[in-house]
């Protein structure tokens, strides 16, 4: 994957980490009925793909991150 294809995902993956946790720190509303989104796995599982994307990152741009 390039650079700039990565950069792009930490990015959005990030964004998408951020919205998440917004969603899920909201209180629950019972008028409006339960919510269908489990935000905070959203949350969990986009941080878990950002912290990857990162790894790949620091590695493109030359450090070994590895064995």
């Amino acid at each position: 994957m390039t650079l700039s294809a990565t950069l792009a995902l930490v990015l959005a993956t990030a964004a998408l980490t951020a919205f998440a946790a917004w969603r899920g720190a909201r209180p629950p509303n019972p008028m409006r009925g339960v919510r269908m989104a489990p935000w905070r796995l959203i949350m969990v599982l986009g941080a878990a793909a950002t912290l990857i994307f990162l790894v790949h990152l620091v590695n493109l741009l030359g450090f070994q991150t590895g064995r």
